[in-house]
């Protein structure tokens, strides 16, 4: 399948077009779930949404697979899957990712780990942002990993802020293009974040672990004039009434009779461009999960520069359409590998697919 996608203006990375289905369930992959004390067909359900990255020269997907148990009909690891052309991958045996007897279970278990996103370290490594779902709620957990094998969970991203238990997800790390391949990339020392699903949000870091929402002052304020202001100064002085705490500070709402009318959720890492920042987001409305771009401001990356009216990729295969969830493109994994940007997305909930796009037209 090689259909072209529709395309942005000027600073948005694309067209796009299909590289087709590049992974689905694999029933005969299992492993002793340690909580559980039974042998799963942990991917034996679905393989979706995976996050990506270039590591010796092979694309690493960290991927979300269901088995077939439980309440929910599905607790969520995350596995390792491996190609060397980008197109075809191969799910490594067991799960490198998931819910274990440690401090973490409650927070993971039974609904497991979720919808990673997945960079590189510029001072070594990889960190994971997922999803810990314990069935009720839904909270930004962080691990990193030497090797995309072992990883050592940190817990809730937020740790230390009023935010730790707040619902959250979808945390998309800026990147930029360092000796070939994505980075995690620093702004005066920081890295930045957005997240959050339904409206999104910003955070910072200064080691990709414990991470602090960007919030504001909503309070109020008045104005009393100044009878004594001479010629060329204000004649109005302002009066702030501080609020009682500060709230998150959002970016993205959703946008009434388009794409993104229902909830927007950032999608894989956000690439910083000569035109500024450009995040890859997913939309949601009665059609379905579609992704479209926003594009910051590279000098203050929590200020939207411009955003695109349609989205780039709707469903339209049978992959896409017909699933655990249907009409569902929901991108989230983004690399660059042999000349072409690949961005690697989930299928209907059901299934992973790619599409690609000329690096020049970044």
């Amino acid at each position: 399948m090689t259909t072209t996608t529709t395309a942005g203006e000027g600073w948005q990375l694309g067209p796009f077009r299909r590289r087709g289905t590049v992974l689905r369930d694999v029933p005969e992959a299992t492993f002793r779930c340690p909580v559980s004390g039974r042998t799963v067909a942990w991917a034996a359900k679905d393989v979706f949404n995976p996050g990506a990255v270039v590591h010796d020269g092979q694309v690493h997907l960290l991927v979300r697979a269901e088995d077939t148990i439980g309440r929910y009909h599905g607790t969520s690891r995350l596995g390792l899957a491996v190609s060397d052309d980008g197109l075809a991958f191969e799910l490594e045996p067991e799960p490198v990712l998931f819910p274990a007897d440690d401090a973490w279970q409650a927070w993971e278990w039974p609904g497991g780990c979720e919808d990673p996103r997945l960079v590189e370290s510029p001072d070594g490594g990889y960190a994971c942002l997922y999803t810990a779902f314990d069935g009720k709620n839904a909270r930004l957990f962080v691990a990193t990993s030497p090797d995309l094998r072992r990883w050592d969970k940190h817990g809730p991203a937020f740790a230390g802020t009023p935010y730790a238990t707040h619902w959250a997800k979808s945390g998309a790390i800026v990147t930029e293009v360092r000796d070939g391949h994505l980075v995690a990339a620093r702004h005066d020392g920081r890295f930045w974040m957005y997240w959050g699903e339904g409206i999104c949000f910003a955070a910072t870091s200064t080691d990709l672990v414990r991470w602090t929402p960007l919030t504001f002052d909503p309070g109020d304020r008045y104005l009393s004039h100044r009878p004594d202001a001479t010629a060329g100064t204000m004649p109005w002085e302002i009066h702030p009434i501080p609020a009682p705490t500060r709230s998150l500070r959002p970016l993205l709402f959703p946008r009434s009779g388009r794409f993104d009318e229902r909830l927007v959720e950032p999608g894989p890492p956000a690439l910083l461009t000569g035109d500024g920042v450009v995040l890859v987001y997913n939309g949601g409305s009665n059609d379905g999960y579609q992704p479209g771009q926003a594009l910051f401001d590279a000098h203050d990356p929590a200020s939207v520069s411009a955003r695109a009216t349609r989205p780039f990729l709707a469903a339209q295969t049978a992959d896409e359409q017909h699933g655990q969830v249907d009409q569902v493109c929901f991108a989230q994994g983004l690399v660059l590998f042999l000349g072409e940007w690949l961005l690697y997305y989930g299928m209907a909930d059901s299934r992973i697919g790619v599409a690609s796009a000329p690096v020049a037209s970044a």
